[in-house]
């Protein structure tokens, strides 16, 4: 079971409607030309159903099989929004809308699954119905989260669902996956910490925050090194240190700190969440100052399920010769809310040696194409088999 032959045959069209795509990049839940574009290919394809405004601006489309006798319903997913970078590729059809850039490869795995789509209307060589799902706003938006609010996977009775991410630094069309916890929870914290501001050459008329704010980074780094189970993975990050004062003669009032917690389970983001707040009160207390934690709940832990995982394998395997053992990854993706919903894996494929995803230079590689096709297609076709 290679590449299917017939995705080589459309690669040059598939390519053509990713690369419109990646020229005219929306971000979040502002998809409104990549949701139109989308639905008006469903609708030339022939799909049996097809609904727009779910998850604000997430579209879904409805292909039924030859037969429905096995009454199985799978989901395949992509994600289509961009970030909010300046691309800086100098492609022919590089970002037409300037701080707006596809550096994650949305606008492939749009373009894969509508060419899975248009296969699958052509051919229907399958037992049962498939929801070829396309969310907005994967990129901190939780698209994923608001389409399952929606009531999608009860609406369309979906039963397990799929989805796929490109890879740069795989060989192009190869695949890695794994079972389990996969990708992380992230979460993100303000801390806003409270002293005595003063003038600098009095510091022992003040309560100092800078110092205070010192100790704290230092000690949140404890979180991992302490607190956490050594092979539990936890990483947390301050990004932000900003003072309430920009002289260089005063002790500042206040601090502003910013951060984000990546987790890999319910356990360790919980305690993670718990130590940061008892050092911050416990530090700022220790100074005599104030702390005030403000703990926003991201994305959950993405888990893939194992019969699902391990039937992914087998199809990643069958086009393109194995299927390696994915690291975990300790960044975020929505997905991890339809796979809270219903079993179901989450599979990377190879982009070759490219510039990294969330990079100004980064691009995804056309020749990924039919690979990626290949393995939605043949996870419908072989999880619902017409019988002979």
């Amino acid at each position: 079971m290679p590449v299917k032959n017939r995705f080589a045959e459309l690669q040059d069209e598939i390519t053509a409607w990713r690369r419109d795509i990646h020229e005219n990049p929306e971000i979040l839940f502002e998809t409104h030309r990549t949701s139109a574009m989308v639905a008006d290919k469903l609708k030339e394809f022939g799909c049996d159903e097809i609904v727009t405004g779910i998850g604000r601006t997430g579209v879904v489309g409805v292909i039924k099989g030859r037969s429905a006798k096995s009454g199985k319903v799978i989901g395949l997913r992509a994600d289509m929004d961009a970030l909010p970078i300046h691309e800086q590729t100098g492609l022919d059809y590089a970002s037409r809308t300037p701080n707006a850039m596809h550096a994650c490869g949305h606008d492939g795995h749009t373009a894969m699954l509508l060419g899975a789509a248009k296969y699958l209307s052509e051919t229907r060589n399958f037992d049962g119905t498939v929801v070829v799902i396309f969310q907005p706003a994967e990129e901190g938006g939780g698209g994923g989260k608001e389409m399952c609010d929606d009531g999608m996977m009860d609406r369309w009775g979906i039963q397990e669902v799929y989805g796929m991410h490109n890879w740069p630094g795989r060989p192009v069309g190869s695949f890695a996956i794994r079972e389990g916890a996969f990708f992380a929870a992230t979460d993100q914290f303000d801390i806003h910490l409270e002293g005595k501001g003063g003038h600098a050459a009095k510091p022992h008329e003040t309560i100092d925050t800078t110092v205070m704010a010192s100790q704290l980074v230092l000690a949140m780094q404890t979180i991992a090194s302490r607190n956490a189970d050594p092979v539990d993975q936890v990483v947390v990050s301050v990004t932000s240190f900003e003072t309430s004062s920009k002289a260089f003669n005063v002790i500042p009032q206040r601090v502003h700190l910013k951060g984000t917690v990546r987790t890999q389970s319910k356990a360790m983001r919980a305690l993670a969440e718990e130590r940061i707040k008892g050092l911050a009160a416990g530090i700022a207390a220790g100074f005599g100052g104030k702390a005030e934690v403000v703990y926003h709940k991201g994305y959950p832990v993405m888990v893939n399920h194992a019969e699902q995982t391990d039937f992914a394998r087998e199809i990643a395997t069958a086009i393109s010769g194995g299927c390696d053992e994915a690291p975990i990854v300790m960044g975020g993706e929505d997905f991890a809310y339809m796979l809270e919903e219903r079993p179901g894996a989450y599979i990377l494929v190879g982009n070759g040696d490219t510039a990294m995803v969330h990079h100004p230079e980064y691009n995804f590689n056309d020749e990924a194409i039919p690979a990626g096709c290949s393995w939605w297609a043949e996870i419908v076709e072989k999880r619902m088999p017409l019988a002979s």
